[in-house]
C-alpha cells in the first residue's frame, strides 16, 4: 500500500512539474474513479483510481496542471464536473451510451475505459457526443416530477397487489381510478383478508394525498416559476406536468437550432443500418430521458384516442393508422404523433405562436393533413 502511494506522488509530482497540455479521462465508479492521463504527445504518463470522494477528488485536480478532463454521464457526473471547473480544467461530459468503443468494447476494463476517455477527448471532443447539464434550479424541480412518478409506481404496485390477493379469495374490485379503489376494495373484501390488506389500503390512502401535494405542488411551480408551460398546454392531451417534464428535460429550447431535432433527442427517430440496397424497417432508437419519452407518448393516446377533439395531429396519426393494414400500424402511429408533438411543442416554447389546432386543414373538416 505504501509502494502504490509513493508511487502516484512522484507521478503527480512528475505532471506538476514537466508536463503542459495534458488530457485526463475518468471512468466513475461508486466506490473509486479510475484516471488515465496523457501528455501532449499523447503518451500515458500516469494512471490509477481516485476515491469517490468530493474532498480526495478536488485536492487531486487542484494539484493537476490545467488539463482537458473527460468524464461519462452518470450518477456522480454532475458534482465531479462542477469541481473540475472550479479547479480551471476544461471539461468535456461525454454521452457514453453513443460511444461505441467505450461501452462495447471486447476487453472492458474501467482503467482502459479512462484512458480510452482521454484519447478521445485529445483527438476530437465531438466523438464523445458532450452533453451540457441542466441548472441547478432546473434539476432541483425535475426531482418534484421524479418523486412524485415514484409515489405513483407506489401506489400502481400496491393496487396490483391488493387486487391480486383479493381476485384469488374469489371477489373482485371493480375498475375504478385509483382515487377511488380504496372504497371499492372495502366493500369487496372478505373478512379474512382485512389484517392483511386494511394496512395496505391505508398506505394507498396517505399515497393518494401525497400525490395530490405533488400535483399542487407541480402546478404552483409552473404558474410562478415557468409560466412558458402554459404555452404548451395549448394543445389537447398536454396538461402541466406533462408541459413541465417537456420544459425541465429539454430546457429553454435554445440548444436545438431545429424543432425536428427534439424527436431524436428524445429516441423517437427510427433506428437505421443501412448497407448497399438492404436498408430494414427497425425500431426507435430510446434514446434520451426515458420519462420525457414516456409523458409524449401518453399524450399521443390521448390525442389519438377516443376523447382526443379534432386537430391536424390527430388526423394525420389516425390516417398512418389506417394506412396499409401494416401489423403494428396503430402502435407506429402514436410513436410518430408522439415525435411530431415534441416538434410541435419545442416550436411553441421558442416562438410564443399560439396554437391553432386546425392550421394545415384550414379549418375545413375532412380535409387530408400533410406530414411536417
Amino acid at each position: 500500500m505504501k509502494k502504490h502511494s509513493s508511487k502516484r506522488q512522484t507521478a503527480r509530482a512528475r505532471i506538476d512539474a514537466r508536463e503542459t497540455g495534458t488530457t485526463v479521462g475518468l471512468d466513475i465508479g461508486d466506490a473509486h474513479i479510475h484516471v488515465a492521463v496523457l501528455n501532449q504527445n499523447g503518451e500515458l504518463i500516469w494512471e490509477g483510481r481516485i476515491r469517490t470522494r468530493e474532498v480526495e477528488l478536488r485536492r487531486w485536480l487542484a494539484e493537476l496542471p490545467t488539463s482537458v478532463v473527460a468524464l461519462e454521464t452518470g450518477p456522480h457526473s454532475r458534482w465531479i464536473a462542477a469541481a473540475a471547473r472550479q479547479c480551471g480544467h476544461d471539461v468535456i461530459v461525454a454521452n457514453v451510451r453513443r460511444v461505441r468503443l467505450i461501452y462495447g468494447g471486447e476487453i472492458k476494463t474501467d482503467q482502459l475505459d479512462a484512458e480510452k476517455l482521454a484519447r478521445l477527448a485529445r483527438a476530437d471532443r465531438k466523438l464523445l457526443f458532450p452533453i451540457e447539464h441542466r441548472p441547478e434550479k432546473e434539476h432541483a424541480d425535475l426531482a418534484v416530477i421524479a418523486a412524485r412518478e415514484a409515489l405513483v409506481k407506489m401506489r400502481t404496485e400496491a393496487i396490483n397487489m391488493v387486487r391480486g390477493v383479493v381476485k384469488a379469495a374469489g371477489a373482485r374490485v371493480a375498475d375504478c381510478a385509483a382515487e377511488a379503489f380504496t372504497g371499492r376494495a372495502n366493500e369487496v373484501l372478505p373478512a379474512l383478508l382485512r389484517n392483511a390488506l386494511g394496512p395496505i389500503l391505508e398506505e394507498i390512502d396517505g399515497l393518494n394525498e401525497r400525490i395530490r401535494e405533488y400535483d399542487e405542488g407541480i402546478e404552483h411551480l409552473a404558474r410562478t416559476e415557468y409560466p412558458e408551460t402554459e404555452l404548451l398546454t395549448q394543445v389537447a392531451g398536454v396538461g402541466t406536468l406533462s408541459a413541465l417534464t417537456f420544459r425541465l428535460t429539454i430546457g429553454s429550447g435554445e440548444r436545438f437550432s431545429r424543432s425536428r431535432d427534439v424527436g431524436g433527442y428524445v429516441g423517437l427517430r427510427p433506428k437505421r443500418d443501412q448497407s448497399g440496397e438492404r436498408d430494414p424497417d427497425l425500431g426507435i432508437t430510446k434514446a434520451g430521458n426515458p420519462r420525457l419519452r414516456r409523458t409524449l407518448v401518453n399524450c399521443a393516446h390521448y390525442i389519438l384516442g377516443p376523447f382526443g377533439p379534432d386537430c391536424d395531429l390527430r388526423r394525420w396519426g389516425l390516417e398512418l393508422a389506417r394506412a396499409g393494414n401494416r401489423k403494428g400500424a396503430k402502435k407506429r402511429a402514436i410513436v410518430a404523433v408522439a415525435r411530431k408533438l415534441a416538434v410541435l411543442l419545442h416550436r411553441l416554447l421558442v416562438s410564443g405562436e399560439v396554437y391553432e389546432p386546425l392550421r394545415n386543414s384550414r379549418g375545413i373538416p375532412g380535409k387530408a393533413v400533410t406530414a411536417a
